[in-house]
């Protein structure tokens, strides 16, 4: 998993696909590698560290829940 500080309000898209060169957020990579899996997006409610999946194979996207 990522430690990613993350900020109240701001929105993020979370990597969903794998391909990003900027784990563990979308950079678009998706759009020919996987052009089938779109990114997480979500809007953090507090600032806060968090622990982003690396793995992808969370059941709790985007967050890690120790699948790994």
């Amino acid at each position: 998993p990522f430690p990613v500080e993350l900020k109240a309000g701001k929105k993020y898209g979370w990597c969903a696909c794998g391909h990003s060169k900027n784990q563990p957020f979308c950079d678009g990579a998706h759009k020919k590698a996987a052009p089938g899996i779109s990114p997480v997006r979500f809007t953090a409610e507090e600032d806060k560290v968090a622990w982003l999946c690396g793995c992808k194979r969370t059941r709790s996207p985007p967050y890690c829940d120790g699948t790994h």
